[in-house]
């Protein structure tokens, strides 16, 4: 992709947020904990990506 695509791309992203911020705003406190509340499976499946799962560690196990 050239630069100036990518500038050209990234002015009309900035115009296009700040209506969409002048527009919406009102409506984000009303939706800002339904938004949280969807973010959780996602901060969940990035979270646990890296550790490898929940699979049976050797060191974890206890003999008791």
């Amino acid at each position: 992709m050239d630069g100036r695509l990518k500038v050209a791309l990234a002015i009309f992203a900035v115009i296009a947020l700040f209506f969409l911020w002048g527009e919406y705003k009102v409506h984000l406190p009303g939706a800002l904990p339904w938004l949280i509340l969807l973010a959780c499976p996602l901060i969940h499946l990035f979270m646990h990506g890296g550790h490898g799962g929940h699979g049976n560690n050797e060191g974890d196990q206890r003999n008791d």
